[in-house]
């Protein structure tokens, strides 16, 4: 039976790569998330507007985000959008790190879909005469929205936001198929070269279980510091 051996693994070249796709995954991570919540907001936003053609376009974008799968959607990104670029725009994109940019605005798109049903579940858990009462102090549709609902409406809906961040972190392996040097390809890198494939492997679980571990930690510490107002 063949002994462990993590000290292979964990020494020279292959601790870079590991250290440097953690790293490559916590901010692939991190910005498509603030990304994806600020198109979020503007979504749900657009969604509670009195224009069903408004309503028809930001629907038509959540289904189809929701109902694709996303290692498809890193693809049309990655491989399809740059032939639609003007040539000047395609070279900048490739001299800087075009891989991570596909991917971060593919998953900020991705995950933005999901945020923004999650935020309209919540807009729909606050009592209409928030709005009313907002409306009748002299704000506008957008202020009472930005001011009034929308921040209660990310505390009704935060488990809801902590599972998608959860899931968009997990999401971020799948930008290994378009070249991005995350933890998964930085792991298949050293499996490849070292053979010590439950070393790898099992050093990058260690590495998810945390992350996924610490999110939701996050999660659980502003759940009670911040509840719902009907909580309180």
């Amino acid at each position: 039976m063949a002994s462990l051996d993590f000290n292979t693994v964990l020494r020279g070249q292959y601790l870079h790569w590991l250290a440097a796709g953690a790293a490559t995954t916590i901010g692939l991570f991190l910005a498509s998330l603030a990304c994806g919540f600020a198109v979020a907001i503007v979504l749900a936003s657009l969604r509670a507007l009195p224009s069903r053609a408004v309503q028809s376009l930001v629907a038509g974008f959540v289904n189809y985000h929701r109902n694709v799968p996303t290692l498809v959607q890193l693809f049309v990104w990655y491989f399809g959008v740059p032939q639609l670029l003007p040539k000047a725009a395609g070279v900048w994109v490739n001299d800087h790190n075009g891989e991570f940019l596909f991917a971060l605005v593919a998953l900020s798109l991705n995950v933005a879909a999901y945020l923004s049903e999650d935020l309209r579940s919540g807009l729909r858990a606050i009592s209409s005469h928030q709005g009313d009462a907002a409306r009748a102090l002299g704000m506008r549709h957008v202020q009472a929205l930005r001011y009034v609902l929308l921040p209660q409406a990310v505390r009704f809906v935060v488990p809801s936001l902590i599972n998608q961040s959860l899931t968009l972190f997990k999401t971020t392996s799948l930008a290994m198929a378009i070249g991005v040097a995350e933890m998964t390809y930085a792991s298949r890198q050293i499996e490849n070269e070292t053979y010590r494939t439950f070393e790898t492997y099992a050093l990058a679980s260690a590495f998810y279980l945390a992350v996924s571990f610490a999110i939701m930690l996050a999660g659980y510490v502003y759940a009670r510091r911040y509840p719902p107002a009907t909580a309180r």
